[in-house]
């Protein structure tokens, strides 16, 4: 089994896009096809957030299927590589960390029933950090082996977007296999990420401006450095803030304000893509709120491709 097959006129790399909110993996996976010469294509797109979908066909063209649970895997079409950033509510500190507790959190077991119907030859998964530990590491042991049960070789690491090029702290965890014992090595970028300035939109609508009382609450509890450039304002669940010159993690269920600029406004939608490294010509449609959440679920984009690529240059290295 390969990764690629022949085309027309170049190798064919086929995949499914599991849980693909607005399009994070498959913008990655397209952009690191075309340094490679490949012709990528998404053969399955599945998400069962509407307003998920409707950002994905505005930008692609195509409609994701909805709940994955219902879909049998003989329905799926043949593909090289399955891409998923399942679900990670049930393992985040903000999710109260209930795991397979939470329905949502069993999701991976129908990419595992996937994986074992398709038999794809490589795999990319992404969640959060939190993963890791969850339940003293009980819950990834429970995935890795039921993984190498499929008969895949897998490796996982945290990567932090921070390492990237973005100016988000965003640690995430993937999770990659392979059908074959490939030698692949994570990306290891410690690439300076870009400054705020290059990030924030110059003009910007009031409404985005917290009130007066928010911002003198921020002020009055910030016990932190001042820096001489563009910050974004943090508070996590505790009440602490922080301010650093680039942002905490984004996130779909948070307050309105936990994330300011300068302490005073809240991200715009352009500003909310940027930093996760979605291109100027990307659409969003809906409102504030469904922007910020779905973005908030979405992936840093240049940590996927880092990944990809990597996974691509194993493959391509590999001799059995």
């Amino acid at each position: 089994m390969e990764l690629l097959e022949c085309g027309d006129e170049k190798k064919v790399i086929k995949y499914v896009d599991l849980f693909c909110g607005i399009g994070g993996f498959r913008l990655a996976v397209n952009q690191v096809s075309e340094g490679y010469n490949f012709k990528s294509i998404c053969v399955f797109s599945s998400d069962i957030d509407g307003d998920a979908q409707t950002v994905y066909r505005e930008n692609f063209g195509d409609l994701p299927e909805g709940d994955i649970t219902k879909i049998p895997a003989e329905m799926i079409p043949h593909h090289h590589l399955l891409l998923a950033g399942f679900p990670c509510q049930p393992f985040s500190i903000c999710g109260d960390l209930k795991g397979f507790e939470d329905t949502r959190g069993t999701l991976f077991f129908d990419i595992a029933r996937i994986l074992e119907s398709k038999k794809p030859y490589t795999f990319v998964l992404e969640n959060v950090k939190q993963l890791l530990v969850h339940q003293q590491g009980q819950t990834l042991n429970v995935i890795i082996k039921s993984l190498q049960k499929l008969g895949y070789y897998v490796n996982h690491k945290i990567l932090n977007a921070l390492d990237f090029g973005l100016p988000q702290k965003r640690e995430r965890i993937f999770i990659v296999g392979c059908l074959d014992p490939i030698p692949f090595i994570w990306p290891n970028s410690t690439r300076p990420f870009k400054p705020l300035q290059e990030i924030l939109e110059t003009q910007v609508s009031s409404s985005y401006y917290a009130s007066e009382q928010i911002r003198k609450n921020r002020l009055a509890k910030y016990e932190g450095k001042f820096y001489n450039e563009p910050t974004i304002w943090h508070e996590n669940k505790a009440g602490h803030i922080s301010a650093y010159p680039y942002s905490c993690a984004m996130r779909a269920g948070a307050s309105y304000n936990y994330l300011l600029v300068n302490g005073e406004r809240r991200l715009t939608e352009r500003e909310m893509l940027r930093l996760q490294g979605f291109p100027d010509s990307f659409k969003l449609v809906g409102s504030y709120s469904a922007s910020r959440k779905l973005v908030g679920n979405s992936v840093a984009i240049p940590c996927v491709s880092a990944v990809i690529r990597s996974l691509f240059d194993a493959v391509e290295k590999f001799k059995p």
